[in-house]
């Protein structure tokens, strides 16, 4: 077996020029090819205590690697008021990300400024967020008292020496359980519970872990493993398409296909069924996401916000744009920021997924630069 080589990149690129704004603030943005903007992730920290590989693998992510400094993170205050303007132009849901967003101090008062945001016709956004799960269990109930409506919780196996070592942090199995027990005891739900699956290294967990959650109210998901930013050491040969996982799945449980519960979602949702063929909500539903083998860019409508305040238009994206600079530097008025904003989806194209396999990985024998996953979150 020929080892594992981990390319020496810059992991965090210098940020794309901000468009000029506009006179005038006008209908709500569309890209280029028509897609609206709905989502935006929110990553609150770059730091996480895990090192899993295929996201921040310990050979980078050591004790020499430079997180960004305090200062250069966008307070809670700047966060929230870039949240207000996403939302005036169109976003209706907020997922706060990292690295492991219940790094980041006082997370909770955030979600408070956050809960309080309104769409222009009265509505709250959908508020969630995505976690590891190592600090759910005690912090569940003061996320929800904050006003945290959902949670999502990545786990990639129940066997607990296959989880430790893919976490890398020997962290046992049994504290995100209870982290997923307790955000379920509190509300925070449906909650649902990611699981990347690698061919090879955790794929003979698939069964197991729909057997554990199938029936108790917890919607799991099934990621192909991704080939996001430079440091995981992807291989097409790793990636055990969402077909087989269904396929497998369908030889324990007869599954239904189930519509989409929104423009843009990213899973294709299956139902358990009963005796009549039927979905039957008591068993629950699974999730598979194929973003490698088959890509949801057409209907695409989300954007990131990183730990500094950059904007990315993909997860698959090598440079962003600082809209920090707006907060500090310019002083921007809102509606100045939201015309940047309108500026910047309006001349979206991004598809990455679509165009995978017409993209070299190399250019001048070096890997392609993209943003790292810890960085703008999943």
């Amino acid at each position: 077996m020929s080892e594992r080589v981990i390319p020496v990149v810059d992991l965090r690129h210098p940020p794309l020029p901000l468009p000029k704004p506009a006179t005038s603030v006008g209908p709500l943005p569309l890209d280029q090819l028509q897609r609206p903007l709905h989502d935006l992730r929110i990553s609150v920290t770059d730091r996480c205590n895990f090192r899993c590989s295929y996201c921040m693998p310990k050979e980078v992510f050591n004790q020499d690697y430079a997180y960004l400094p305090h200062s250069a993170l966008l307070s809670f205050e700047e966060i929230t008021r870039l949240a207000h303007v996403f939302v005036q132009r169109g976003v209706r849901k907020i997922r706060l990300t990292g690295g492991e967003p219940l790094l980041r101090k006082n997370i909770e008062i955030l979600i408070e400024q956050l809960s309080r945001l309104r769409t222009p016709d009265g509505q709250p956004p959908d508020l969630t967020l995505t976690t590891n799960g190592s600090l759910l269990a005690r912090k569940a109930q003061s996320l929800r008292n904050a006003g945290l409506q959902r949670i999502t919780v990545s786990l990639d196996g129940l066997d607990d020496t296959v989880f430790r070592r893919m976490n890398d942090a020997d962290f046992p199995v049994s504290s995100v359980l209870e982290g997923i027990e307790a955000a379920q005891s509190v509300g925070l739900g449906p909650v649902k519970v990611n699981m990347v699956v690698k061919l090879g290294t955790n794929d003979h967990e698939i069964i197991p872990m729909a057997r554990h959650f199938r029936g108790t109210g917890v919607v799991l998901r099934f990621i192909e493993y991704m080939d996001v930013g430079a440091t995981n050491g992807w291989r097409m040969d790793e990636v055990l398409p969402s077909a087989q996982v269904i396929e497998r799945l369908a030889g324990h449980w007869p599954l239904v296909p189930l519509e989409p519960c929104a423009a843009g979602e990213t899973a294709q949702r299956w139902g358990y069924a009963d005796a009549d063929g039927q979905h039957d909500p008591a068993l629950g539903e699974i999730g598979a996401i194929s973003s490698v083998t088959q890509a949801f860019c057409g209907d695409c409508n989300r954007a990131r916000l990183s730990t500094e305040g950059r904007l990315y238009l993909c997860l698959f994206a090598s440079q962003g744009y600082d809209l920090r600079q707006l907060l500090r530097e310019q002083a921007a008025s809102d509606d100045t920021i939201a015309s940047v904003i309108d500026a910047i989806w309006q001349g979206r194209g991004d598809r990455y997924s679509q165009l995978r396999s017409q993209i070299p990985a190399e250019s001048d024998g070096r890997p392609v630069r993209r943003v790292e996953m810890s960085y703008i979150g999943g």
